[in-house]
């Protein structure tokens, strides 16, 4: 029998710091009044989903918003360190519009292969890679058929997008490549594993829609 997942990826709602033009990463503040009604419009848009289980980040802006999209739906919850945000270090708190000066932060957004981390002492992309894709393949470990939820951050789930997509990690900021992920958007992809294969393949069948947000 072959193994076949349906993810469906979420990026948290709006909250304070972004709003405010705050770099967020492990850092974290509260969900906006806009940002809960973006997971309660999501929840509304995948109601007759029926999720074999949701995994969250462990930041609570992803925990909130994934009690918004169930509600008081009957789906086992459960938090993973490896789908947290992209952690920025010194720069965390600090407001984005003075941080685009500083050539390590143009690195960041333009050249991920140039990107050491080194003046804010935060995370390259190879390690948000190598610990995200961890993460799913943690997640596929366990489960065999079925809706998988992830609700997890901007940075994160644009590399995994890009990563399920046939870009690597060094390329996936070319355009082309990736999207920037909206506040509750879904993406949607389907994970097929065959039986004499020690791997399975990624299929990309939906990417950053907010149809659902039009509601709002």
């Amino acid at each position: 029998m072959k193994k076949e997942l349906t993810f469906y990826l979420i990026r948290h709602g709006r909250t304070v710091w972004n709003e405010e033009g705050l770099m967020q990463g492990w850092g974290d503040s509260p969900l906006t009044e806009a940002g809960i009604r973006g997971a309660r419009l999501t929840g509304k848009a995948l109601a007759q989903v029926p999720f074999a289980a949701a995994y969250s980040s462990c930041l609570q802006r992803t925990i909130d918003t994934t009690e918004h999209i169930l509600a008081d739906r009957d789906v086992p919850r459960f938090q993973h360190k490896g789908l947290n945000e992209h952690y920025f270090g010194r720069w965390e708190g600090q407001r984005i519009s003075q941080l685009r000066e500083l050539e390590e932060f143009q690195q960041m957004l333009n050249a991920p292969l140039d990107y050491k981390a080194q003046t804010n002492g935060g995370e390259t992309w190879d390690k948000l890679a190598q610990r995200s894709m961890q993460a799913m393949r943690d997640i596929i470990r366990v489960h065999q058929q079925g809706n998988i939820l992830i609700v997890s951050h901007g940075h994160t789930l644009r590399l995994l997008m890009a990563l399920f997509g046939g870009a690597s990690w060094q390329n996936h900021r070319e355009e082309g490549n990736s999207v920037s992920m909206l506040n509750t958007s879904i993406n949607m992809v389907r994970y097929i594993q065959h039986r004499d294969k020690s791997q399975g393949d990624f299929y990309v069948e939906k990417l950053n829609d907010v149809a659902h947000l039009s509601e709002a």
